[in-house]
């Protein structure tokens, strides 16, 4: 039978149906000593969660999350003494997304930097688009921080599930509780920064030093000869492709993982958590547009000759591909035609700003990170300091050089801007439900931000 064929209606039906008979079936046998009925309830809700999400394969990844999401959700509240026991196929999920930060980020960050070529040549351009990406990704965060805090999103839950939460992953608190007089001033921070040992940076997942090494290394690798600059460039794109295609295939395990952990943490803290999702989704909203009505705009108005109308009408091509892709690079041939014909950018200026803007200015990724750290700390009962959010001003913003222009890497980065200040990794698990709608959102926002910089440099030359 070739469920792709059913209409949608009955999909929705024989879906629903699954859902209600897996909870049924798996919580009346849970309770049984003999642990081969167990074992049995459990392959057999391993194999009605494939078909659930066989039944939805003509649908997008991000739907069939939601379905995750939605099976993870019921169970949990229906099934709460069974659903303890999806822990560890959560906590799998997790350690995948975990192994492939470390090598994403460093090949990303390096190839990003390398290739601006050599900082010599780069002159004005170089300069003055560097300076525009820096400062508008900073200002990006700092919007996400400034919403997040003034909205709290996460602040309607409980106490009393705070506290259970933050009792749950204490030593995950404690390492942040020890690293608070580490951070204790702006000067300890930036010289922490400053590895001197990169290898064991590497080993011990300092991100901050990882970036900033990565950064340096492709910035001197433009002063060796051409045919080994030229193979360590080919190993490292190579590394970033492989990265991304782990990316690729562990969110093809996404629905699964969601289904674990949603259920895990519903049966412990009730569905009060998920409903916390909406302040984060409109929080996430709200200061996405705040950048691109307040800064970007300000930008056109204020440094170009462009009308704030025809720049709107004229990247609205780019606009809608980049929301359906969720991939600033696969709407850079749109960008750089609706810079050029549309703007009037001059092609040399738009043939360097954009492709490097799709590389390292990730403006949106930037406030996501920055609202959803805030957010899942206040879930797990955890006061961000004044230093904590300056790190994750400085993380946020270097780890959108390391960006790649994907759907879905945005997520992949943000375990890193919870790493560097002790957030417990499990809350990405809350967010993933909601995270390809605001991905598609953010993804509009960095192409926006690199064509108001190419208007910016344009006017300036």
């Amino acid at each position: 039978m070739n469920y792709k064929n059913l209409s949608l209606p009955v999909k929705l039906i024989t879906t629903i149906l699954c859902i209600g008979f897996s909870i049924l079936f798996f919580s009346s046998i849970f309770n049984e000593s003999n642990i081969l009925f167990v074992l049995i309830g459990f392959i057999l809700l391993a194999l009605n969660l494939y078909f659930i999400f066989n039944l939805s394969s003509s649908f997008k990844l991000y739907t069939k999350i939601f379905v995750g999401l939605a099976c993870g959700l019921l169970f949990g509240i229906f099934a709460s003494d069974a659903a303890s026991i999806f822990y560890p196929v959560g906590q799998i999920f997790i350690r995948l997304i975990k192994m492939i930060v470390i090598p994403l980020v460093f090949s990303s960050v390096f190839v990003g930097t390398a290739s601006l070529g050599d900082p010599k040549k780069l002159g004005k351009i170089g300069g003055k688009t560097l300076l525009f990406y820096i400062t508008s990704t900073a200002i990006a965060i700092i919007i996400g921080l400034t919403t997040a805090n003034i909205i709290k999103p996460g602040s309607a839950i409980s106490e009393d599930v705070k506290v259970e939460l933050h009792a749950n992953f204490q030593s995950e608190a404690q390492i942040k509780i020890d690293a608070v007089s580490e951070k204790s001033n702006t000067v300890d921070l930036l010289l922490n920064i400053v590895p001197t040992n990169p290898f064991k940076a590497f080993t011990e997942g300092k991100m901050l030093q990882i970036i900033f090494f990565a950064i340096i290394s492709g910035v001197v690798i433009n002063y060796i000869s051409e045919d080994r600059r030229r193979t360590l460039l080919n190993f490292f794109e190579g590394v970033t492709d492989l990265s991304i295609e782990f990316v690729h295939l562990i969110m093809k395990l996404a629905p699964y993982g969601v289904f674990a952990l949603i259920a895990y943490v519903i049966s412990k803290y009730g569905s009060e958590v998920i409903l916390t999702l909406i302040s984060y989704f409109l929080t996430t909203i709200i200061a996405l547009v705040i950048h691109v009505f307040l800064f970007n705009s300000a930008v056109i108005k204020i440094f170009t000759q462009i009308k704030l109308s025809d720049f709107w009408k004229g990247i609205y091509p780019a606009i809608l591909v980049a929301f359906s892709t969720s991939s600033s690079s696969a709407t850079l041939p749109v960008t750089m035609e609706c810079a050029e014909k549309n703007l009037k950018i001059k092609p040399q200026i738009a043939s360097f700003v954009l492709p490097l803007g799709s590389t390292i200015n990730m403006d949106g990724t930037a406030i996501f990170q920055g609202v959803s750290a805030v957010f899942i700390a206040t879930l797990y009962g955890i006061d961000l300091t004044l230093g904590d959010q300056l790190t994750i001003l400085l993380t946020a913003t270097l780890a959108s050089i390391g960006t790649a222009g994907a759907p879905q890497v945005g997520i992949i980065m943000l375990t890193l801007v919870l790493q560097s200040i002790g957030i417990p990794l499990e809350g990405i698990a809350l967010i993933l439900g909601v995270e390809r709608f605001l991905d598609m959102a953010r993804t509009t926002v960095n192409i926006t931000s690199d064509l108001s910089c190419a208007g910016f440099v344009n006017a300036k030359e």
